[in-house]
């Protein structure tokens, strides 16, 4: 679905949200840039909405929601998007880069709708956390026009897809993109697992690997691990929906997911189904498995001083 870029401008143009560069205690993002290119500096640079002032405070909104999560025991999926997302909901094959999310556009087509409904809830009872930067919203110059009619997958795109379907970005369920993986690196974060029961929702696990990443925070979670299949949730989830969520033990604390771009509806089904939080985890569940090379080497705001 294309449609004129229009809602990012509308968030910053009516001050909702500005530009600010996302600093983090702790945080060094020197040796990353080192290893990729050190243009990545730009994605340090976020939306913010106007009622959080600095990076810490997001970081305490979004430990607070997930302690309240575990207390109330109330769902709470966090979901994050970027490039494969972006081109999924554009339609677009481009979406199979690291992982395979699509066999073709008619699959894409028909896991749509129940795409649509897991954003629809996650907007109003969850956290999105979009990759939103200066150099990812796809603003071509005027020649470019001439050459395509259709735009590239972008932030905008994304952020147009979400308007379209009548999905508001708020200051109560955005979050910056990287604070997830910030916060999931965290010792505040293995901190809140000592003792848990964690369900690893991935296509593998390697038990040595996450001990040592918790031991080194001196925590002792319980993991657990549910297998899903390394490619095609994001179009097939409909069909595997109830499988997986009949093998997730029920008395699971708290779950991180990796599924690509099936991220979104395994999360939202899976907080709604044990009244939980679940985190799309991503490359933070590689690192925890011992496993960066899946995606590619480090990743921004996973590294401290």
């Amino acid at each position: 679905m294309t449609t004129k870029i229009n809602y990012f401008d509308s968030l910053v143009e009516n001050g909702e949200f500005r530009f600010l560069r996302l600093v983090l205690p702790e945080i060094d993002n020197e040796p990353v840039l080192k290893i990729n290119r050190t243009d990545m500096i730009e994605q340090e640079t976020c939306l913010f909405h106007k009622g959080v002032a600095e990076g810490v405070e997001y970081l305490s909104r979004l430990e607070n929601r997930v302690r309240n999560s575990l207390d109330r025991r109330e769902p709470l999926a966090i979901v994050r998007f970027a490039d494969g997302e972006y081109a999924f909901y554009h339609r677009s094959l481009e979406c199979n880069g690291l992982y395979r999310q699509a066999e073709s556009l008619a699959a894409i087509d028909r896991a749509l709708p129940f795409h649509i409904a897991a954003m629809k809830e996650l907007a109003q009872n969850g956290l999105m956390a979009p990759l939103v930067f200066p150099g990812n919203l796809g603003k071509r110059v005027w020649w470019q026009s001439l050459l395509s009619f259709k735009n590239r997958p972008s932030a905008a795109t994304f952020l147009d897809f979400l308007r379209v379907h009548d999905i508001e970005i708020t200051g109560d369920n955005y979050l910056p993109f990287y604070l997830v993986y910030a916060y999931l690196t965290s010792a505040a974060f293995a901190k809140l697992a000592d003792g848990k029961k964690i369900c690893l929702v991935n296509s593998d696990f390697y038990p040595e690997a996450w001990r040592r990443w918790f031991s080194r925070f001196l925590s002792v979670p319980e993991i657990v691990f549910t297998e899903i299949p390394a490619e095609y949730v994001a179009t097939r989830w409909d069909g595997m929906r109830d499988d997986v969520l009949e093998r997730v033990p029920s008395d699971a604390d708290l779950c991180l997911v990796g599924a690509g771009a099936g991220a979104l509806p395994l999360c939202v089904d899976l907080a709604r189904h044990l009244s939980i939080p679940v985190f799309d985890a991503g490359h933070v569940l590689n690192m925890m498995n011992g496993r960066e090379d899946k995606s590619n080497g480090p990743r921004l705001y996973t590294i401290r001083n």
